[in-house]
């Protein structure tokens, strides 16, 4: 066969692309021609310039990687505290009812823990920071962390009093804290079992005993309050300022 024949035989085959037809010219041509012919003929069928077979090449179906679980800053002692002091610098210029309503569903979030499981003791009052370290007080702890808290959000002391009431749906004794926007004016209450502020006329379920704060006490008499002298009587309540205020000193919380 000369040069010009095999020329024509491959561009044939090339055109064709037909595995089938190449073996067949290949057979002829080797029959026909030298070795190399049969040679480039072999090689043209395994995958030459020719049409090529297409392979699949397995792609694994995608997986969503899991996301990584969200960190919840109130998980440790240490993050609570952080987050604390970051709603007091925050909301310092709030409006007094977002500033109360902030500290109320804060400290609300911790667990109710009474004194005796928590601190061996029949009656303790924790400070902020010990009820934040604990994760949980009972309700002395709650009204009284509120208090602290919103005396640095800059709430004058006169106008909030720690108040003890009677809970008459549970019939037991229980503290709440009380927030008078005016002297004379029916005070909101911060409870530990309520996440939203009532009017304290709206909470029929308590009745008030007596209130105080750093500058007085007050005895409740048919649901009118009647001042009967300072607070310094309340041994509970003095002991727990003095911790308060070695704390500030020792630099656990911010000053007030």
């Amino acid at each position: 066969m000369s040069d010009m024949g095999l020329i024509e035989m491959f561009q044939r085959i090339v055109r064709h692309h037909s595995f089938v037809a190449v073996r067949r010219d290949c057979r002829r041509a080797a029959g026909r021609a030298a070795a190399t012919v049969a040679l480039l003929c072999l090689l043209l069928a395994m995958g030459g310039c020719g049409t090529k077979q297409k392979v699949a090449i397995p792609h694994p179906e995608p997986v969503d990687a899991p996301l990584p679980a969200p960190v919840d800053p109130m998980a440790d002692a240490a993050g609570r505290i952080r987050v604390w002091h970051t709603l007091m610098q925050e909301k310092l210029a709030a409006s007094p009812f977002e500033k109360l309503e902030s500290v109320n569903r804060f400290f609300n979030q911790l667990q109710f823990l009474d004194d005796l499981s928590l601190w061996g003791k029949e009656d303790y009052w924790a400070t902020p920071t010990e009820m934040l370290v604990s994760n949980g007080g009972d309700c002395e702890d709650f009204a009284t962390a509120k208090y602290f808290t919103l005396r640095r959000l800059d709430i004058p002391d006169e106008q909030l009093r720690l108040t003890y009431v009677k809970s008459l749906k549970l019939n037991k004794p229980h503290m709440v804290l009380s927030y008078y926007a005016k002297p004379d004016s029916d005070p909101l209450v911060l409870d530990s079992d309520k996440n939203y502020i009532q009017a304290a006329t709206e909470r029929r379920d308590l009745l008030p005993v007596y209130s105080f704060n750093a500058q007085g006490l007050w005895l409740n008499k048919q649901r009118q309050e009647v001042r009967i002298g300072g607070s310094e009587q309340l041994s509970l309540w003095q002991d727990l300022q003095q911790r308060w205020l070695r704390e500030a000193v020792a630099g656990s919380r911010p000053t007030q």
